[in-house]
């Protein structure tokens, strides 16, 4: 029984944990019925670190591709098997923060809250939220009530979409699929194709 990933080299601190009780291959996770609960949560952590890390992977992937090899990357990047929307994701976030301003103790998620901020600010909440132990949801609300708070700040503008009930559902799917509300999915995304336009950020 194999206790590596489809026999691929990882970085020390990602591999799964050694075992002869679990098995992986590209497409499961096979764990023997007397696993412990202590190896199963260790596991359990071990496999969030390499989906966490491989964020920040492919987003390193892909600016070095755009930078090193121009157009001729997009044709490598369908093998990634990631749709459009999240390859451009992990590229923008990747690109926003240099690898020494990368906190471990943290997830892609969290710097993906903030990396639409300036760098003082990008660093401020990801300090907080490493003193406060804040989860990426909780960073996000924090922002979210800090930017309502702000004196300055303008008063929402109304926007009414109308649309066929099936876009809608599509829309939902989607943004349940990322464990969204259907109004910050859309407004996540109106941002990005905003950036895309005025910020002129990766192209993927």
């Amino acid at each position: 029984m194999s206790d590596q990933l489809d026999a691929a080299p990882v970085t020390r601190g990602s591999a799964l944990p050694p075992g002869q009780r679990w098995r992986s291959t590209r497409v499961a996770l096979h764990l023997e019925v007397d696993l412990s609960f202590d190896e199963w949560v260790r596991i359990g952590r071990q496999v969030g670190v390499l989906a966490d890390s491989s964020a920040w992977w492919i987003g390193d992937w892909l600016v070095f591709g755009q930078h090193a090899y121009g157009r001729r990357y997009k044709a490598a990047i369908a093998g990634t098997g990631l749709d459009y929307q999240t390859l451009r994701n992990y590229a923008w976030v990747a690109s926003s923060f240099p690898a020494s301003r990368r906190r471990d103790t943290l997830s892609f998620g969290h710097h993906a809250e903030v990396a639409s901020l300036v760098e003082d600010d990008q660093d401020a909440w990801l300090r907080r939220s490493i003193v406060e132990g804040w989860s990426r949801n909780e960073l996000r609300r924090r922002l979210r009530a800090a930017r309502a708070g702000a004196p300055d700040a303008p008063r929402p503008a109304p926007i009414e979409l109308e649309v066929p009930a099936q876009r809608r559902a599509r829309w939902e799917a989607a943004a349940t699929a990322e464990g969204r509300a259907l109004a910050e999915w859309i407004e996540q995304v109106l941002d990005r194709a905003a950036d895309s336009v005025l910020e002129r950020p990766l192209a993927v």
